[in-house]
Parts: structure tokens; C-alpha cells; sequence
């Protein structure tokens, strides 16, 4: 071997040894670091899908829900109240509920609303608002969920939540014990857990499940679903408690303006 392609060798080995001393960049890291699992974007308005879960293309539905498992004690009551409203309504006087007093239905009622709700994701939090009654609940991102004494009963609870990949899995307390969502009974100690997640790309599961030791047998776990309104922007919804009213036998009745004079 020449001393020309010696020399030449030893360089190229130089500069191996000095490429290798030097430090990557931050940018170089990252790029070269796999790519953590991407939270998705579920900011935007929704719409309830009614009656189960079809969505956009081959769809799919949640599993249909299932009477709450109470504690024998509480059956027969709530059996008779969800016999008296059917009666109601079917006589076209429905029995007078919160929302006639322009009470919010709190949660998780206000999640099953008709009416179309808004999701935000921003830093720390996620809020979500419901048209109806401009409901509004937070759900404080990575942070320890309070002991239940601590915190004051309220409509929408305390919410914490944390992403688990794709999924928002979020833990509720603190539920005001005269929120009843379907006429089911509940203490303090209710717990409402859910996991919010896409399943299609516009098309959004919220599995709840309510835990509760003094009224519950068991867990009670049914799902919502939504479809995403890509131009759709919430309205103002405005409670005026002037036209309907609960009476003195607890139905629901609305206050009619007397006809204009001929």
C-alpha cells in the first residue's frame, strides 16, 4: 500500500472518531426519537346521535343501555316514579322536572342533552359546554382528584381527567344529591367515571360508568354518542322562568298570554 492511501485511511478515521465526539442537536434528538402516541383533537361542536350510536360510514353503536342495578330498597321507588312520568306524558302533561324552573340537569344528564354541546381543549383543561341551559363543566387536566368531604356538592361535580393515548379518562364527585339523572337515586359518594374517546374521526364515545356503594348493586355503565357539526355554532340559550311552571300537583304547565282585545 502507498503511503498516499495510508494517510488517506488514517484521515477518513479521524473524522469518524471526531463526527462521533460531536453532540447531536435538540432538533436531531427529536426527530430521531419515536413520536409519541397524539392526543387527538376533539374540539368543536357535536351533536347527540339519538337512539343509539350510527355514525358516518360503516358505524358504529354502543351497546344499549341497561336499567340501573339498585339496591332492592330503592327499586320500588324508582319504578313508581318512572311509571308516573310515562303516564304523564303519554296524558300530554308531562311531570314538571328541574329544567322547568330553569334548573340545569347537571351531570352526567347534561352530556344525554338534545340539544348540541361545544368541546374546548386547551392548556390544564378541558371544558365542555351544553347549549341547553348554557351548561358549562371543566375537567382539570393531571391533576389528584379531592377526598369527597372536600369538595361542596354542586350540579356538575369536581372533574379531573388525564389522556390515556386516544382516550380522556375522566373521574367526576361531589354530584348535589337532588341531580338525578333518570329519576336514579344517589349519595355523596356517587363517582361518575367516563372515558371519552373517537371512535370514527367524527364520530365521539363517552362511556360513563357510575359507581355508587349505598344505591348501586354494581357499577352502572351505558354509553353516549355524538356526531362532530363541523359548521355548527352553539346559540345563546336563555332560561326565562315566565312561561312554564311546576303546580300544586307537580305537573308541568305553561303560562299563556290572554289573547289581544278585538
Amino acid at each position: 500500500m502507498t503511503r498516499v492511501a495510508t494517510s488517506g485511511l488514517v484521515a477518513a478515521a479521524m473524522l469518524v472518531v471526531v463526527a462521533s465526539s460531536v453532540p447531536v442537536s435538540a432538533g436531531s434528538q427529536r426527530s430521531a426519537a419515536p413520536a409519541a402516541s397524539a392526543v387527538p383533537d376533539i374540539t368543536g361542536s357535536w351533536e347527540r346521535i339519538q337512539g343509539g350510536g350510527r355514525g358516518q360510514g360503516n358505524g358504529t353503536t354502543p351497546p344499549a343501555p341497561q336499567p340501573p342495578p339498585l339496591k332492592a330498597q330503592f327499586v320500588k321507588d324508582w319504578e313508581a316514579r318512572q311509571q308516573a312520568a310515562r303516564e304523564a306524558t303519554a296524558k300530554g302533561q308531562p311531570i314538571g322536572i328541574n329544567w322547568v324552573n330553569c334548573l340545569p340537569d347537571g351531570m352526567p344528564g347534561m352530556m344525554s342533552g338534545p340539544f348540541p354541546m361545544e368541546v374546548l381543549q386547551s392548556r390544564g383543561q378541558v371544558t365542555i359546554i351544553q347549549e341547553s341551559f348554557t351548561q358549562i363543566r371543566r375537567i382539570l387536566l393531571d391533576r389528584p382528584q379531592k377526598a369527597v368531604d372536600a369538595v361542596d356538592p354542586s350540579f356538575y361535580g369536581h372533574s379531573v381527567g388525564r389522556w390515556e393515548g386516544d382516550t380522556l379518562v375522566v373521574d367526576t364527585i361531589g354530584i348535589k344529591e337532588d341531580v338525578r339523572y333518570q329519576n336514579v337515586p344517589h349519595s355523596e359518594q356517587m363517582r361518575i367515571r367516563e372515558r371519552i374517546r373517537l371512535v370514527q374521526p367524527d364520530v365521539l364515545w363517552d362511556e360513563i360508568t357510575i359507581e355508587d356503594p349505598v344505591t348501586l348493586e354494581k357499577p352502572w355503565a351505558f354509553t353516549f354518542a355524538y356526531r362532530r357539526m363541523p359548521d355548527y355554532t352553539l346559540l345563546e340559550y336563555i332560561c326565562e322562568d315566565n312561561r312554564e311552571y311546576v303546580d300544586e300537583k307537580g305537573l308541568q304547565k305553561m303560562r299563556l298570554a290572554p289573547p289581544p282585545p278585538r
